[in-house]
């Protein structure tokens, strides 16, 4: 395949290729020995690093990196940018994957808070790195996938969060009512490179897509302009590092599995679920000798516990339990969480139009009332629709700024003058003011509504009909209409 057949498909309208056909022209064929410095592929495995370099596969992966953004690495090349770069380049970023001597750059350290009140360190790559991780992703993917267990949910295809809670709530059903939940302390970061890559060695013999995948575990880091190696772990935020992280911890699943455990992990979130607290002890035990001798990796004792399960959240759920089973709620935490980016969005000093500042909340509140829409009870959702709408009537407060524009307002939307005049004139603080009647009855659920406000609980119904509607089929859309 020459450089410009394997170069990624650009945007364009979709033209069927043909190969032509050169009689003249011998087809070169990789040599049976290999030239100094170079490796040869295992012969099962010899179609690997050419899917990698195809060029449907390199297509879909820029397609993919583009429709994933992202802040650009060190070298400041966003992923609009990438596309045209390689136009320019691709030839000779080609050569030097095919040669051996392609080397990725170091990630960009960024930190950014946890809901604990703790720091996570991710590592952002190059989007060129992007790209050629992708690519690899999507080759290793149908290799590793289908030996996974059935109990691993995180970053899989075709499997998510729900699956993982839904098989909770399974176990749970089953009688299995306590659960031993591991912390894996700072796991991404610790994660060995050489037992990392003789594991992926036991699916993967061809030698130059192991060579280019430890080349990325061992590009370091650059912090404040210096590089920094980096002997061991897998930095989130590459495209990579999802598979990477399951293909480690597959072992882990495995002997959960030998030994007839019920459990669920999603990433580095392991709850096994037993039948009373005090099996859970021991299986806590067991099992934390098996991650920190044979995995190399740290337990959490803070964090890591043994309980019953209505006390442990999970992936933002917790459950409940009724007479007839177990049942999915949001958890406590999860409501906390949203209103701290809500208070973002909702920040009087954001000086942003209305209709933008909602165009923000909604693509949040759309995707909490989606992940959440598994939950039973609408009540979480209504309570931080309350809680938002009374931001909202804060924020709207301080653009009126004076008396009169808070008179006018205030009339317009059938206050009565008195009462209008006399809280226009209040001295009474913006949060205080917005929790009055006179703001609620005049800036009402209907008029932020009419202001594009789509909040949590109407998209949460909406999701939660939808999936009724599918469970039951056609039976669910007849309405009863009494007798005769």
């Amino acid at each position: 395949m020459d450089d410009e057949r394997s170069q990624p498909r650009l945007a364009g309208p979709r033209r069927i290729w043909t190969p032509r056909v050169k009689p003249e022209a011998p087809r070169r064929e990789r040599s049976l020995s290999p030239a100094p410095g170079e490796t040869t592929p295992h012969p099962a495995n010899a179609s690997l690093w050419e899917g990698f370099l195809a060029r449907e596969n390199l297509a879909a992966a820029l397609r993919r990196v583009e429709q994933n953004a992202g802040a650009p690495g060190i070298d400041g090349m966003s992923t609009k940018e990438l596309r045209p770069w390689l136009h320019r380049h691709w030839p000779q970023v080609r050569s030097a994957l095919e040669a051996g001597t392609y080397r990725p750059s170091p990630v960009r350290r960024v930190t950014i808070p946890k809901p604990s009140g703790a720091t996570r360190e991710l590592g952002v790559p190059t989007a060129l790195d992007r790209l050629v991780q992708q690519a690899l992703l999507q080759v290793l993917t149908p290799v590793f996938d289908p030996t996974f267990a059935d109990e691993s949910f995180g970053f899989r295809p075709g499997r998510s969060a729900h699956g993982a809670v839904q098989a909770a709530r399974r176990h749970l059903d089953s009688g299995a009512e306590w659960v031993v939940d591991l912390d894996l302390d700072r796991f991404f970061d610790r994660v060995q490179h050489d037992a990392l890559m003789a594991r992926v060695a036991r699916r993967v013999d061809d030698k130059q897509v192991l060579k280019l995948i430890r080349g990325y575990l061992e590009a370091g880091v650059m912090a404040d302009g210096v590089k920094q190696r980096t002997g061991e772990g897998t930095p989130q935020g590459s495209p990579l590092s999802p598979l990477l992280s399951n293909v480690y911890l597959d072992d882990l699943d495995r002997e959960l599995g030998r030994r007839g455990h019920r459990f669920c992990r999603y990433a580095d979130d392991v709850m096994i679920y037993v039948g009373s607290e005090r099996a859970g002890q021991r299986v806590m035990e067991g099992i934390s000798t098996l991650v920190e001798q044979s995995l190399k990796l740290r337990i959490n004792r803070d964090k890591s516990a043994v309980a019953w399960a209505g006390k442990r959240p999970f992936l933002g759920f917790s459950f409940f339990k009724r007479k007839t089973g177990w049942r999915i709620a949001v958890s406590r935490e999860a409501p906390k969480r949203a209103k701290r980016r809500l208070r973002e969005l909702t920040a009087r000093t954001w000086g942003v139009p209305m209709e933008r500042r909602i165009q923000a909340i909604n693509r949040f509140t759309r995707g909490w009332a989606a992940y959440f829409s598994l939950a039973e009870g609408a009540r979480p959702f209504s309570d931080l629709d309350q809680w938002l709408r009374r931001r909202l009537r804060q924020v709207r407060w301080k653009e009126w700024k004076r008396f009169s524009a808070r008179r006018r307002n205030l009339r317009a939307l059938g206050i009565p003058e008195r009462p209008a005049r006399e809280w226009a004139a209040t001295r009474k603080g913006p949060w205080r003011t917005a929790g009055s009647w006179v703001l609620s009855r005049s800036l009402t659920d209907a008029y932020w509504r009419e202001q594009g406000l789509a909040g949590f609980t109407d998209p949460y119904r909406r999701l939660r009909d939808a999936e009724r509607a599918a469970r039951c089929g056609p039976a669910c859309l007849v309405a009863w209409e009494g007798p005769g």
